[in-house]
């Protein structure tokens, strides 16, 4: 069991880590990039924008200084949306120590690259000499699956699963998480864990669109299964395993995020199905709308990887061409008929 974990980020589920692995006997440490913000969660002992009224136990340290960040540190919980890893390690990568084991709870694909959260993370701290050649490589984990922070943060039965390219340091993490209400299951799938977690961000926009035009449940089914069967093509043309898709990190995580009401991203889509603006709806919903970015990332992987994706790019041309919501449905049900293909 690790002793000492360092969160880097301050949001939802960077509380909802810290408070999970403070009730595990860890000494925890919370970083955030703003001071302010920091020293109000200190004062308050809460979390008020993010997971108001829930209380952080004094024992849980916050700070916005990078020198302290990783002091002692075992093993560094990233939970950073990803469009903002490579700048927050970037500001941090001075002080990472050069074989701290990181885990990463976000859920993207990096725009500019399409890199996935763990590979944004080594390829920032490679480019800013915290990794030694001469050294083991480093230790990078993706915990994923269906996670609502705010059922967490009540103890509400959960699981999820913590994949890596090391089955120690997965092993490790599982050891780590696992309470009698948080169950935790390891995957040696990197790859498709990560991309799962990223694509079905993308469906749950396109939920939300159907919640907001009231399609009905029938609606909402048949995206499910056709989204999880797009997210598995894309994610076996780039080398995942297909049962991943199929699993808690595939399934699992894309039911949750279609169906909660308060997840950001089907929340994002039922307000441009109700007619709303992607802008006006971007500052309406608190934090970041993970999927919207996203959009872009996989329809450029579809493309690379020449995979018939027709929800994603629905998505896409509703949040980026005009698309009215209406008429992208009308799309995606007029296709030519075909056999069901998963």
């Amino acid at each position: 069991m690790p002793q000492h974990i360092t969160i880097v980020g301050d949001g939802s589920m960077a509380t909802v880590c810290a408070l999970l692995l403070q009730s595990k006997g860890c000494d925890v440490r919370i970083w955030g990039h703003d001071p302010e913000t920091i020293n109000s969660i200190i004062q308050l002992r809460e979390n008020t924008r993010y997971l108001p009224g829930c209380r952080l136990p004094d024992s849980i340290k916050l700070t916005a200084d990078g020198k302290t960040a990783f002091h002692d540190a075992d093993i560094a919980v990233s939970a950073v949306p990803t469009q903002f890893i490579r700048h927050v390690w970037e500001r941090l990568a001075p002080h990472v120590p050069h074989d701290l084991p990181i885990a990463s709870v976000a859920k993207g694909i990096e725009n500019a690259t399409l890199l996935r959260p763990t590979q944004i993370i080594l390829d920032t701290l490679e480019k800013n000499g915290r990794q030694n050649p001469d050294r083991a490589p480093r230790k990078l984990a993706a915990i994923s699956g269906p996670s609502i922070a705010g059922e967490l943060a009540r103890c509400l039965p959960a699981t999820v699963c913590v994949a890596s390219d090391d089955i120690d340091f997965a092993t490790e993490l599982q050891q780590a998480f696992t309470t009698h209400w948080f169950r935790v299951y390891t995957n040696p799938d990197l790859l498709g864990v990560e991309l799962a977690g990223a694509c079905k961000n993308v469906i749950a926009v396109a939920a939300g669109i159907l919640d907001g035009l009231q399609a009905g449940n029938n609606a909402k089914s048949a995206l499910l299964s056709r989204g999880i069967a797009e997210i598995a093509r894309l994610g076996m043309a780039m080398g995942a395993k297909p049962e991943t898709f199929f699993g808690i990190a595939g399934i699992g995580d894309l039911a949750t995020t279609c169906f909660s009401p308060t997840g950001r991203n089907r929340t994002c889509g039922e307000m441009l199905g109700k007619g709303r603006k992607l802008d006006e709806v971007l500052k309406k919903i608190p934090g970041v709308v993970e999927g919207v970015p996203t959009t872009r990332s996989v329809v450029q992987l579809a493309d690379k990887y020449r995979v018939e994706m027709p929800i994603t790019q629905a998505v896409h041309q509703v949040l980026f061409e005009g698309l009215d919501p209406i008429e992208g449905i009308s799309q995606l049900m007029s296709r030519e008929p075909k056999a069901e293909r998963l």
